[in-house]
């Protein structure tokens, strides 16, 4: 790699842009924002689109944000279900218990512990190790809509 151009001009006041005058200003550049879009500018604009350096069209790349689920396991249910019957989150219904998970403010119910009551599981989600849980014990796992 050689040496750099600015080096060649250290020391000689304008640095190679002529006159002590030149590049003072808007003017040097053919003034300042949008002017001479439809004179002297404008090809430069014409291809660029509005605005010097935004081509014109749809451009970039927009991800698609995924909502978090609030999640809980069955598991963990089945060991509160005491606590949610008294709370009147669950309701008892001779041997079947029947809990809402969009009470509890959960989305989706997965399938972690264990399940030793009859429960049908109104939910929005279920995995599917969560309905094997629920129907190996004779519960019923319900999709809300």
């Amino acid at each position: 790699m050689g040496k750099k151009k600015v080096k060649k001009y250290r020391g000689s006041r304008t640095c190679g842009g002529g006159t002590h005058k030149n590049r003072r200003g808007a003017g040097n550049r053919g003034g300042r924002g949008f002017s001479g879009g439809c004179k002297h500018h404008f090809v430069k604009y014409l291809l660029m689109g509005r605005h010097i350096g935004k081509p014109f069209g749809k451009h970039g790349f927009k991800p698609k944000v995924e909502k978090e689920l609030a999640v809980m396991n069955i598991g963990e249910i089945d060991e509160k279900i005491e606590e949610l019957i008294a709370s009147g989150v669950a309701k008892r219904e001779g041997d079947i218990i029947e809990v809402r998970a969009s009470e509890l403010g959960v989305d989706k119910i997965l399938g972690g512990g264990q399940v030793r009551n009859k429960l049908v599981v109104i939910a929005k989600e279920f995995s599917e190790r969560a309905i094997e849980k629920i129907e190996e014990v004779g519960g019923k796992a319900v999709v809300e809509e």
